[in-house]
């Protein structure tokens, strides 16, 4: 009990005050100048020149336009030879950060409200009604079940479905091939590339996806999506003209097909028409293409007097790390730390206690 009331008037009646005490050690010297050196390369090479910590900083708040330009040809046995523009292969029209180009195409005509055999597949082949639930309709199925087993062709017959008839089949994928210095006729003949053109907004389909590492021929028949990054990383303290995007390119759906329940990127839409006399009909259209989507990140700074105070602050308080350094060296580490400690401290009496004097440790 009354080591702890000693303890504790130790530390209610104590005062501490740092002593100055001059050291001359060429090993303590040169590990103390070693350290505030270490510690000025660190705030002026990485918090001022490399982190810019004298600038405000912000984030880019972005909106992106798209425009696909070109036309393509195709001569295939269902559709014959056809033409295709900018309004039949963009799908939608406009899309905020984000464009769809269609590359691949399962098109089923003339159909109508009616009944008739599914797709041949594990699940619909079948030799007698018995085979056929009747009013089911799974999850890949085209239309309900009517519990019928029917001819699919000469050899095969398939569960009958309620449906817009004839039904798809999608079994075999069909396969075929601005900134201020930038002027209107850079733009009209410039294409991107990382080396030559590293600024032109304008991309041919190809060299996006090879750049990403990947080829356009296999992503042009299952699809994919895309990502266009574009990164601003500017200067505010400099010219505007020096504020530039820099572009890249990476695929960000996956090919694992062990993970991926649909592989590539696609979508059905219809077209609906009708006679006088007819029903209606549709043309059931299934578009394989690539979906570009624009990612747009970066930061911009200018410089302001309160962060650059701040990280003086910060600096000039880490040289305080290499007086306790030194002072752990020399007082705990060195042969002559007891003769340092002695110089080190010094304790004083209280002189209204009538305990004048002073000892030296």
């Amino acid at each position: 009990m009354a080591g702890c009331c000693a303890v504790l008037a130790g530390f209610l009646f104590q005062y501490d005050t740092p002593r100055i005490v001059l050291i001359r050690s060429r090993k303590v010297g040169l590990m103390n100048r070693a350290v505030q050196l270490l510690i000025l390369a660190y705030v002026i090479g990485w918090v001022f020149v490399w982190e810019k910590g004298y600038q405000e900083m912000d984030s880019v708040v972005s909106s992106v336009t798209t425009k696909a330009k070109g036309v393509t040809v195709t001569n295939t046995s269902k559709l014959g030879f056809r033409v295709w523009d900018v309004a039949d292969y963009v799908i939608p029209a406009q899309e905020e950060n984000s464009l769809f180009i269609m590359t691949n195409i399962i098109t089923t005509m003339n159909q109508t409200q009616g009944f008739c055999p599914e797709v041949p597949d594990k699940n619909t082949v079948c030799k007698s009604d018995a085979d056929c639930a009747s009013g089911s309709s799974g999850t890949h199925s085209s239309g309900v079940a009517t519990g019928r087993c029917v001819l699919f062709n000469e050899t095969v017959k398939t569960c009958e479905v309620a449906a817009w008839c004839p039904v798809e089949d999608d079994t075999h994928v069909p396969k075929r091939n601005i900134l201020p210095n930038i002027t209107t006729t850079y733009l009209k003949s410039c294409v991107y590339d990382a080396i030559t053109d590293p600024f032109c907004p304008i991309f041919r389909l190809g060299k996006i996806v090879e750049n990403a590492g990947h080829s356009f021929q296999d992503m042009a028949v299952e699809g994919g999506i895309m990502g266009i990054q574009i990164n601003w990383d500017c200067n505010l303290d400099r010219a505007a003209t020096h504020c530039l995007p820099k572009y890249s390119f990476r695929r960000l759906d996956t090919r694992d097909t062990d993970h991926n329940v649909s592989p590539g990127y696609n979508f059905r839409f219809a077209k609906y028409y009708s006679d006088l006399t007819g029903p209606e009909r549709r043309t059931l259209i299934k578009a394989y293409g690539i979906r570009f989507d624009i990612i747009v990140f970066g930061k911009a700074g200018k410089f302001d007097i309160i962060p650059t105070m701040i990280n003086i602050g910060s600096g000039l308080a880490l040289f305080g790390v290499a007086t306790v350094l030194c002072d752990v060296i020399v007082l705990y580490c060195m042969k002559k730390r007891y003769y340092y400690r002695e110089k080190k401290y010094k304790y004083v009496e209280d002189y209204e206690q009538g305990l004048g004097g002073e000892i030296d440790q």
